[in-house]
């Protein structure tokens, strides 16, 4: 744990990333578009361990995102091994933000933050974040909580 070390990181997925020949710039090192496809990659893996996109498909909405940061802290290279952790780092009314970190030989690569909302499929415009989410969402925080008090009773 590097970003936010210490705090909670709610409904996090940890994905080992290889590095492609394809994902190699000229420099030998992986250019910094990859990094956006590593990101799509940990939001894939969100959805499927936390809310399958198919059953958002169904009810008729999906996520969409509205802006990305990046910022990089060391050079990848082919033969490095990769790990990319994401979570949820706020949920609102209507809008949700991930953070994730990209590690390289164990040491911090990267570090970015993305935010999005939901869009109905039938008008293409923004919905409320739906209520199972935040449930999903908000039981994470109480387990949280909880764990918290009982550390505090143990020490």
């Amino acid at each position: 744990m590097l970003v936010d070390e210490k705090l909670h990181r709610p409904l996090e997925v940890v994905l080992a990333i290889p590095v492609k020949t394809y994902d190699i710039d000229f420099a030998g090192i992986v250019s910094n578009i990859v990094y956006i496809r590593w990101l799509e990659d940990l939001r894939l893996k969100f959805l499927d361990e936390h809310w399958q996109l198919n059953q958002q498909l169904e009810q008729g909405y999906a996520p969409i995102l509205a802006g990305t940061e990046i910022e990089y802290k060391r050079s990848i290279k082919i033969s490095d091994r990769v790990i990319g952790r994401l979570w949820l780092s706020n949920l609102g009314r209507l809008k949700w933000t991930v953070k994730a970190e990209i590690l390289s030989n164990d040491e911090l690569a990267a570090v970015a933050t993305q935010k999005g909302a939901f869009i109905s499929l039938q008008n293409g415009r923004p919905i409320r974040i739906p209520e199972e989410f935040h449930k999903k969402y908000f039981h994470y925080q109480q387990v949280i909580q909880d764990e918290s008090k009982n550390s505090v009773y143990e020490t």
